[in-house]
């Protein structure tokens, strides 16, 4: 299958693309791109698509996304996951080991990989628990796992708060050159349900202080010096962790980082009366936690966004907010609400691409995330100007959990192409 997107505005800052042009694909890979792609490539048999002006980039890629396939069906599955990913511009989904089972033998990792062929429609990549059952005793057999095909491990939104247990699989990792992704928050301080400080005591609940963020990543700084792994903080959310980060890579440490979308355009006031919805992990900090995310993201100290989607019903959110369970759907959404710094001037359009699809690839080690001849055809086009109404009946997502809801976001992924195929249009 031969297709030709012309006319569109090609956006690729890891390749220095930021011009007029078009992309030529051949069968599942990207054949020619750049200014040089014209109609004078639509030869008999060339699919034509008009890109009508809008920003064509590499499809991006969600290092964060829990489904509750296999165990949880009724929150989410891989098909339905994958189909609100394709509406967000999600050319691939990394899952998290959080299912039941969890993801920590090979022979689940190969499910996982096999029933998302079958049903997803867009690439599904697993990450691999750490230990165990996510119980922190145990560690996994990260060579097995690797070798069925985990690009990472990690607990999931659990730590692993054993400094030796982290230790000995910060070593192992580094032998099988394996990445190790953690839920940096230290659990015996993480006792609360929401941000701690005037807020929280004006509502009554129990605060999570950023402490127990910036403690875990220290700790886990001080063991990447020790054993020399690859490290990725799965999401920060205050400025004195973006602190330690920028610190660990001014040493020439190993280390990454990312941020939820959720946390660079939410603060803690937006719970308000009690919005479950917006009950999260880490909690949504100051407004002053969330500008120097925005700062960090800018300047490239964090390297990638990720939607953080964490699809819960509502036998479990609309409930008391202390009771509630944390997490938000976000695949859908991720683009849009991004696009808010782009459109107050805080962060540079080429900069959010970036952290969307070149940054995860290099990171995970992908083949994705760049628009280059040889690299597979997955593209999105996106009309940044193109405002819509988040609702819940039109989330594709099985679970509607989202902190946008009835909220009407700037920005839209009109196609999305996997493999060079088409996966999702938007039809107003």
């Amino acid at each position: 299958m031969r297709r030709l997107f012309l006319n569109a505005h090609l956006l690729d800052h890891a390749n220095g693309l930021n011009a007029k042009g078009g992309v030529l694909v051949d069968d599942s890979r990207i054949v020619a791109v750049g200014p040089q792609v014209t109609n004078a490539n639509a030869s008999p048999g060339v699919a034509v698509t008009d890109c009508k002006g809008h920003i064509l980039t590499p499809g991006f890629i969600d290092m964060r996304v829990f489904t509750g396939e296999p165990g949880n069906e009724h929150r989410e599955t891989l098909a339905s996951a994958s189909l609100a990913a394709a509406a967000g511009g999600v050319t691939t989904m990394i899952v998290m080991p959080d299912t039941a089972p969890v993801i920590d033998d090979a022979a689940i990792v190969d499910y996982i990989l096999r029933r998302a062929r079958d049903t997803a429609i867009v690439r599904v990549a697993p990450m691999a628990a750490i230990t165990k059952k996510l119980a922190g005793e145990q560690m996994s057999e990260i060579g097995l796992l690797k070798e069925a095909g985990a690009v990472a491990i990690t607990d999931g939104r659990h730590s692993v708060a054993n400094a030796r247990m982290f230790r000995r699989a910060l070593d192992y990792a580094k032998d099988y050159n394996m990445l190790v992704v953690q839920h940096v928050e230290e659990p015996t301080l993480a006792t609360g349900v929401m941000n701690s400080g005037e807020i929280a005591t004006r509502l009554g609940l129990g605060g999570i202080p950023a402490a127990a963020e910036v403690i875990m990543l220290e700790r886990d700084i001080r063991l990447v010096e020790m054993t020399g792994a690859k490290y990725h903080a799965a999401q920060i959310s205050c400025r004195a962790s973006l602190e330690v980060i920028r610190r660990a890579k001014a040493q020439g440490l190993p280390v990454s980082c990312g941020v939820s979308v959720n946390h660079l355009v939410l603060n803690e006031n937006d719970i308000g009366a009690y919005r479950t919805f917006f009950k999260l992990s880490p909690p949504l900090r100051t407004e002053a936690d969330r500008i120097a995310m925005g700062e960090g993201l800018a300047d490239g100290s964090i390297d990638v966004i990720v939607s953080s989607h964490d699809p819960q019903n509502p036998d479990t959110k609309r409930l008391p907010f202390a009771e509630a369970a944390f997490g938000a759907v976000g695949l859908e959404t991720m683009l849009a609400a991004a696009l808010r710094l782009h459109h107050a001037g805080t962060v540079p359009m080429a900069r959010i691409i970036d952290a969307l699809t070149a940054a995860p690839a290099r990171i995970l080690g992908l083949e994705q995330g760049r628009l280059a001849p040889g690299a597979p055809a997955d593209l999105a086009i996106i009309n940044p100007d193109h405002s819509w109404l988040v609702a819940e009946d039109k989330l594709s997502s099985r679970s509607k959990n989202s902190p946008f809801e009835h909220t009407t976001l700037e920005g839209r992924v009109m196609e999305t192409v996997v493999a060079g195929r088409t996966v999702f249009a938007y039809h107003p």
